[in-house]
């Protein structure tokens, strides 16, 4: 029996804190219009703008950095994609060239390592060993550029995530080391931790 006392008391206070709450004061007018305030200016939370800045940078490298006003990443991203294609084209090239004198080698043509007299310059044991290390090189040159590209979007959307973050002084930890100067024999290092908001 005075279970059921305890009950119907707590259904009551939780019945009556609703009937004596606070008006909702972020209620919404639904005439007015939604106005968005750059996050520079204390505005809102841009959720689209980690997509926005990935999407720029997968259309043309480094135009992701640009987005979020990184402006001295975008030749660090052409730099590092210009160079690993200059090395994939210069292998692929070289490839190429000793790959068809090994082919006109193996048929007993003339190929460009063999001069006028018949002297070869290079053996074909080196052209074969030449052509599956430039290949080799070259489907790593390949591989790097396509690494740094995903890397480059992946970067641009982490910093416009970042960019987003409040960091002032408000919400930093600030740890302080206490001495206690009651106990000067033995000494009592404590640790505090406070937030401020």
């Amino acid at each position: 029996m005075p279970f059921k006392k305890y009950i119907y008391l707590c259904f009551f206070t939780l019945l009556s804190a609703s009937i004596f709450a606070q008006k909702d004061s972020l209620a919404v007018n639904k005439n007015e219009t939604l106005k968005i305030i750059p996050q520079e200016k204390g505005g809102v939370y841009d959720a689209l703008a980690p997509s926005k800045a990935a999407f720029y940078s997968a259309i043309f490298p480094g135009m992701g950095q640009v987005y979020n006003k990184k402006y001295w990443k975008t030749p660090i991203v052409w730099g590092a994609l210009g160079t690993s294609i200059y090395y994939y084209l210069d292998n692929n090239k070289e490839y190429k060239k000793y790959r068809t004198a090994y082919k006109l080698r193996k048929n007993n043509l003339k190929d460009a390592f063999t001069l006028e007299d018949g002297t070869e310059i290079i053996s074909l044991e080196t052209l074969e060993r030449a052509q599956n290390q430039l290949r080799e090189n070259r489907d790593l040159s390949l591989l790097t550029t396509v690494i740094l590209y995903v890397l480059q979007i992946v970067e641009a959307s982490v910093n416009a995530h970042l960019l987003q973050f409040n960091t002032d002084d408000n919400l930093s930890l600030k740890p302080t080391f206490i001495n206690d100067p009651t106990w000067v024999e033995a000494p009592k290092v404590g640790l505090r931790i406070k937030y401020n908001f």
